[in-house]
């Protein structure tokens, strides 16, 4: 399942840097999904290219393009209450995205919005901005797009066309989601994705590999690999060869990721489906080329449950997952699951706990099951009373937190690479004293943190250094160390400007 990457907000354009004279300015609000987020990142690049400001609160709001999320009702209230915050304030409204896709929701809601797209739609969100807001561009001064090799591929554009990388990043520079594939070909029984996104498009290989390798040249230290169904990345383009430095690479997932571990960043793996293939991928991970982290959503445990929702390789989870713990000791799990499905029994939500004591995931997500709109799910019998959901989702936070206290204080005494995402100074604290950060086991916003004392290295660590520290301490969901040491970060891959020596 997804989730809410912000709360509502309008983008700094401090962030991304946008100033053209006389140019109009756009209010943007992206919620959801990493997903969503790199759609956004597309968007706000392409009012850049075509020199429109990206204004920094509402009052400096042309008009206000809310990027919105469908899939779950509270993703859908969550997005037509940003939309109607944003039409108060503005009036002028471009909506686009997964809620997108069902504009007469939007329109029953909020009839006054100027245009609604669905997702993926830069073409017509841009389109749409310059007949609202027509700007006279400068032939000499004008921002022009500039393509690295490989983005634009000699093909047919689709919906899901590889039409360009981002270059506005709405991330720290020190991290970046990098979608590889659009869409799905499931169908699970709770999930309108396909509907919302159609079936799975991938993106070439090279196109993949010349924005990673853009974004580690200019400083991201962390790639986060994203799609619906990141382990079938290549198989509705039959894994064709695209170029990338002169050579000729599969659009395949061990292929992708042996690439992009050779650049020298962190590779973390999202939406991981355990399909055989995946073993490859632990491997890589047992050789450090990539991170040892895996983000599978399984959803639940019982196999009769597991086929009511339709999800693949039902009833073989603890078998692989010890499988990639015998390939990859060090591997770290994330996994998100239901609870309170239509029909799901107590003896089958004992099964769902018995699976988790069984696994000791590292992370765990968890949510009552709730009807989502066009969901093949809703028609199923015996739903579960809201009562029960919440008492069973309780009970399954209660386990996880459990095993994810007793999984931390493993880690007590080791000495960990800690990246660094933000300064957590008290008051009366010098400049840098006090770090906040993450292991390789963390992804951003999902997992837990690393709170640090910079000790000798206080004023010297800066916000994107990979540290090394020593766990000192841990609680149900976070660590507690202090730096020791602070290696210099050497990519593969050739830095652009002058970053200093720890950058």
């Amino acid at each position: 399942m997804t989730q809410t990457v912000d709360s509502p907000a309008i983008v700094n354009k401090q962030t991304v840097g946008i100033q053209n004279v006389g140019s109009r300015k756009v209010g943007f609000i992206s919620l959801g999904c990493p997903k969503a987020l790199v759609d956004s990142e597309r968007i706000l690049t392409q009012l850049r290219v075509e020199g429109y400001e990206v204004a920094s609160s509402y009052e400096g709001a042309d008009a206000v393009i809310v990027n919105t999320c469908g899939f779950i009702t509270p993703a859908v209230e969550e997005s037509l209450s940003a939309i109607g915050e944003a039409l108060e304030a503005t009036g002028r409204v471009i909506v686009t995205g997964c809620l997108g896709e069902r504009p007469d929701k939007i329109l029953e809601r909020h009839p006054k919005v100027a245009a609604i797209t669905g997702s993926e739609a830069v073409d017509d969100v841009m389109m749409h901005v310059r007949e609202l807001l027509p700007i006279e561009t400068d032939e000499f001064t004008g921002v022009l797009p500039v393509a690295a090799p490989g983005m634009r591929p000699e093909r047919e554009v689709t919906k899901h066309g590889d039409v360009f990388a981002p270059t506005i990043k709405l991330t720290p520079r020190h991290y970046a989601y990098v979608k590889i594939a659009e869409g799905c070909n499931h169908t699970c029984a709770f999930c309108i994705i396909p509907k919302l996104r159609g079936l799975q498009v991938s993106r070439d290989a090279g196109a993949v590999l010349y924005e990673a390798f853009r974004l580690i040249a200019g400083g991201t230290k962390e790639l986060m690999v994203i799609s619906q169904d990141t382990s079938a990345y290549g198989v509705d383009v039959r894994y064709r060869e695209s170029e990338f430095q002169g050579e000729q690479v599969r659009a395949h997932l061990t292929d992708l990721a042996v690439k992009l571990g050779e650049m020298g960043a962190w590779v973390r793996m999202h939406y991981v489906y355990p399909y055989p293939h995946v073993d490859k991928i632990v491997e890589l991970m047992a050789q450090g080329k990539i991170l040892p982290y895996l983000d599978v959503p399984l959803q639940h445990a019982s196999p009769r449950i597991l086929r009511l929702m339709r999800r693949p390789g039902a009833g073989k989870q603890l078998d692989t997952i010890r499988r990639w713990r015998t390939i990859c000791p060090e591997l770290t799990i994330r996994s998100t699951f239901i609870v309170g499905f239509p029909g799901e029994t107590e003896e089958e939500f004992g099964e769902l706990l018995t699976f988790l004591e069984d696994a000791r995931l590292d992370r765990v997500g968890a949510f009552a099951y709730s009807d989502v709109e066009e969901a093949d799910a809703n028609a199923l019998p015996d739903p579960v009373p809201d009562d029960v959901k919440q008492e069973r989702l309780a009970r399954f936070m209660e386990v996880a937190q459990r095993i994810s206290t007793e999984r931390l204080a493993e880690k007590v005494g080791r000495v960990m690479d800690v990246i660094v995402d933000e300064f957590n100074d008290d008051e009366g604290d010098a400049p840098g004293t006090r770090l906040i950060g993450r292991t390789k086991g963390d992804a951003p916003g999902i997992d837990g943190q690393v709170y640090l004392f910079a000790g000798d290295f206080a004023g010297q660590v800066k916000i994107g250094d990979i540290v090394r520290a020593r766990i000192e301490d841990s609680d149900e969901y976070d660590l507690f160390g202090e730096v020791v040491e602070r290696p210099e970060w050497r990519p593969n891959v050739p830095q652009l400007g002058h970053f200093g020596g720890h950058h």
